[in-house]
């Protein structure tokens, strides 16, 4: 007899006691039924997995040891989308079923229980796991059970939903996986004989997909277990149950038509029935009877049957994406599931010989783009996966693993939403079952990446021989490196000295580690950004300017006060830890530098004679109109003015409210500023901030402008409002090129149709003091104006109708026009300084510094990294720049005349 009822009782029960050895891998996203009767999937082709084949690229970066038996591999994808490549970085735990140290399990919210969910590192720290992912999809606003088969410890504790389509992934105590779609097998019999089927274990109502009964508990019996702690079996106002408790296989309560109001207890089950399965309850028992329930699982594709406590662990996903090697068709509908577009991706398969599990996770974040469903069965198949399926993702994608020495997991890489974790109702997680061993070594951590100057702080942690966190009191660590003088080694502080790679090497009582650490250089930079950039012109101003670098793969840093040196022009101040303060200015000096670089890597503090940051509105005297309005039909909202609330209390604040629960598709709530027309900005603005109460929807913010040649502008204010109360949002304009006057036109709230469920649909926002730096005029003050020309070859140049001689004519070459830039500075303002020895010239005009180098097409424009087609170079003694590039980069105008060879500059 298969799955005998009292014994999985007796399992469940222990397995509370013990605390699972478990991870579960759990999601977040409920999928609408996909597929009626008739219709016909959408699939993935094997044209469409040829062409993407070879469009694509594996490597991997990176590979670690978690515990025996287990290993994280960290890899980059690389994919073509509309014709750009594109990077994906995914994280693949390997899992060996042969190694006898390590098991997979499922973790189930908190405690162990369902209706409950729990952060999928929650789950890995209460049942001390060495690494989990985010596991099957369930309904976010039903009873917090999943949609799948669940078995975990040996225990059958969710059987599978009859919707079509949906796979599971099981391994057998004898450590063999498989993936296929299960139905469920069962029966109850009476003392008198008879039977009746049995339709599930632990579910909650839904709408099934195929047959002539749409619903799932209509004329049906369902048991429930301890492990469903809710009263409510389930909460369906559907169906009118009738109940019957069981304990120890004796029926001991009967509640015809009405809900026994009482959990499950430990030493028993609850029969749910409706309908005929109700009719039959009430014909056929009889308190103080006896009552038995067998059932098994059946596999669809080989029709056989699993007996659940031959299993370790069985978790549900959905669709099918990869079997024999290939890319699969997609066994739902991928569009109708809403699990379509570029995301974060969660997905587990296993290899052809069946010994390696591999738990896949795909990042989407600020260092990698997500991938398509397509996308992602390419990069399974590239790594070696055999038979694999889809498991939760968007939001919900979560890894956590545990590194060398740790005690508990943490996150493998930021999720959609940054640090936080989304709450699942199971996750899959990895095992170490390994007694204890000797030490084997002790594990380094610390900064992998320093800049010139930084300090680097590392420590040692102990693991033993099978690979997991050992005591051994304080290690004293005796350090040396690589090196070549790319770190300091001096008394223990490890010191970055100059760009290169180094590895340092601790050693202590004969064992040693080593790390990788990277110092990085000015040419590893894309960015250095010093405070808001922007600062007042006047004796004894002190100003926050911390430098922050970003490196060309999107890393943000920190860079210390020592590893920056300054310079200042047009007055005389000190650099103090990252704080600037202005001595006294040079007399007549309208605008002032401070350059600071980082090995030769510029960034500027334009310093003016007056204030540059204004409140643009406060809300306190609004005379214009503000309205409420939208995109999509069924939304509904209000946007005005009114009293604030907390910090805000007695002041006045833009209040946008919005409920999408009747819109679809893409929805917009709009705060709409002064009609249709937005309120203007007069002045070039480099940045804008606003106070902004959150509503911890996860819904987009943005703002519209429309600039001086009727272009509409978004800026992003964030791309997911998780947090709640008031929070100050600074927006970067610069690089949006914004023709100015300009008008901000409205603020408001996005939700995307991409992973909507995850979003909230009501919600109440709002917006305060918004500001504007805008660089001051008299930063321009002073200089000339007016019109030059200069003719190819001649050794002149005319400036307001006046000609000059110069020292060097303009030169012709490649289709672009090359001047000493002195001669242009000298005609409009601003000053040049040349570096011999890392033959670089540095050019100032009114708020902009450049830096460009000699045979280098790319140049440095306040801080920024830029790219150009064209690179200065040195002839006959002489550096000479592309006067086009660099002309406009200062806000100067150049026009060519072809049959007079003539070039001409005016601003």
């Amino acid at each position: 007899m298969l799955g005998k009822h009292g014994k999985q009782l007796e399992d469940v029960k222990g397995s509370k006691a013990k605390k699972w050895a478990i991870v579960t891998l759990a999601g977040v996203i409920w999928i609408a039924p996909v597929l009626g009767a008739g219709q016909q999937v959408w699939s993935g082709t094997a044209w469409q997995s040829v062409a993407a084949a070879a469009s694509t690229s594996t490597s991997k970066l990176s590979e670690e040891i978690l515990t025996s038996g287990a290993k994280l591999m960290k890899y980059k994808y690389t994919t073509t989308r509309s014709g750009s490549k594109v990077n994906v970085l995914a994280d693949v735990i390997q899992v060996d079923l042969q190694n006898p140290y390590v098991k997979l399990d499922v973790m189930t919210g908190k405690g162990g229980n369902l209706n409950s969910k729990q952060s999928t590192g929650g789950m890995a720290k209460e049942n001390e796991a060495v690494a989990a992912v985010n596991g099957d999809y369930f309904n976010v606003s039903g009873e917090l059970a999943p949609i799948g088969g669940q078995v975990s410890d040996g225990v059958l504790i969710s059987t599978p939903s009859e919707l079509k389509g949906m796979y599971a992934l099981t391994v057998t105590k004898d450590g063999k996986p498989m993936i296929d779609e299960y139905s469920f097998d069962g029966t109850v019999k009476a003392d008198d004989g008879s039977t009746f089927a049995l339709r599930g274990i632990n579910k909650e109502d839904y709408t099934v997909e195929s047959g002539s009964v749409k619903y799932s508990h209509a004329n049906s019996m369902y048991i429930y277990t301890s492990a469903w702690t809710s009263t409510k079996r389930p909460n369906d106002p559907s169906t009118t149950p009738t109940e019957v408790l069981v304990q120890n296989g004796v029926i001991t309560q009967i509640s015809d038509k009405k809900a026994l109001d009482m959990t499950v207890p430990e030493d028993g089950y609850i029969l749910r029935a409706h309908g005929t399965a109700a009719t039959w309850i009430m014909t056929h028992l009889s308190v103080g009877q006896t009552l038995s329930a067998d059932y098994k699982l059946v596999a669809k594709t080989t029709g056989q049957s699993v007996d659940p406590s031959n299993l370790d662990m069985m978790i549900g996903g959905h669709t099918i994406l990869v079997n024999g090697g290939k890319a699969a068709t997609f066994s739902r509908d991928i569009a109708s599931s809403g699990i379509g577009g570029i995301r974060a991706r969660t997905a587990v398969g296993y290899s052809q010989d069946g010994r390696y599990v591999y738990i896949i996770a795909a990042e989407k974040n600020s260092n990698s783009s997500g991938m398509s469903l397509t996308e992602l069965q390419s990069f399974m198949t590239s790594i070696g996966v055999w038979k694999g399926m889809n498991l939760d993702g968007g939001g919900s994608t979560t890894m956590v693993t545990r590194p060398l020495g740790e005690e508990t997991a943490g996150l493998t890489f930021n999720t959609e939403y940054g640090t936080e974790q989304r709450q699942v109702v199971n996750t899959l997680g990895v095992f170490s079952t390994a007694p204890e061993g000797k030490l084997k070594g002790f594990a380094v951590s610390g900064s992998q990446t320093l800049l010139v100057g930084q300090e680097g702080k590392y420590t040692a942690k102990g693991y033993d021989t099978y690979y997991n966190p050992i005591a051994t009191g304080d290690i004293k660590l005796t350090w040396k490196s690589s090196n070549n003088g790319i770190v300091s080694v001096s008394n223990g502080v490890i010191k970055g000295v100059k760009p290169g790679t180094a590895t340092l090497t601790a050693t202590s009582n004969g064992a040693s580690s080593s790390i990788k650490v990277s110092v990085l250089g000015g040419s590893e930079l894309s960015s250095l950004t010093a405070g808001s950039g922007l600062g007042s012109l006047k004796a004894g101003t002190t100003m926050s300017i911390p430098v922050t670098a970003k490196t060309k793969d999107g890393q943000s840093v920190t860079v210390p006060a020592e590893s920056l040196t300054w310079e200042f022009i047009g007055f005389k101040g000190k650099i103090a830890g990252d704080q600037l303060t202005v001595s006294s200015v040079t007399p007549g000096a309208q605008v002032g530098y401070a350059i600071g670089r980082y090995d030769g890597y510029s960034t500027v503090v334009v310093l003016t004679a007056s204030d540059s940051e204004t409140v643009w509105e406060n809300f306190e005297n609004v005379s214009y109109p503000i309205n409420f309005t939208t995109n999509a039909t069924g939304v509904t909202g209000s946007a005005s003015v009114t009293a604030g609330t907390g910090e805000k209390a007695g002041s006045k604040v833009l209040q946008l409210s919005y409920d999408m629960t009747a819109g679809t598709g893409k929805m917009y709530a709009y705060a709409q500023l002064n009609g249709t027309t937005g309120r203007e900005v007069s002045s070039a603005a480099t940045s804008m901030s606003m106070d902004v109460m959150g509503d911890k929807s996860l819904n987009w913010l943005r703002a519209e402008f429309t600039d001086a040649n009727g272009k509409t502008v978004y800026a992003d204010l964030a791309k997911a409002i998780d947090w709640s109360g008031w929070k100050k949002v600074n927006v970067d304009l610069s690089s949006l090129n914004i023709a100015y006057p300009a008008k901000l036109k409205r603020v408001y709230v996005v939700n995307v149709e991409e992973g909507q469920d995850e979003r909230a649909m009501t919600g109440t926002v709002a917006f305060d003091n918004i500001a504007f730096t805008m660089p001051s005029k008299s930063s321009e003050v002073g200089l000339p104006t007016g019109t030059a020309s200069l003719v190819l070859g001649q050794k002149s140049m005319t400036v307001n109708g006046t000609k000059t001689a110069i020292d060097a004519a303009p030169v012709l070459k490649n289709g672009t026009t090359y001047v000493p830039i002195k001669h242009v500075l000298d005609a409009f303002g601003g000053q040049a300084s040349w570096d011999s020895k890392n033959q670089r010239i540095t050019v100032i005009r009114g708020g902009k510094l450049i830096d460009l180098v000699v045979g280098q097409k790319e140049f440095i424009l306040n801080g920024k990294r830029q790219s150009a087609t064209v690179a200065p170079y040195v002839s006959g003694g002489r550096t000479l720049v592309p006067l086009r590039l660099v002309s406009e980069q200062l806000g100067l105008t150049v026009k060519w005349e072809q049959k007079t060879k003539t070039v001409t500059i005016s601003s």
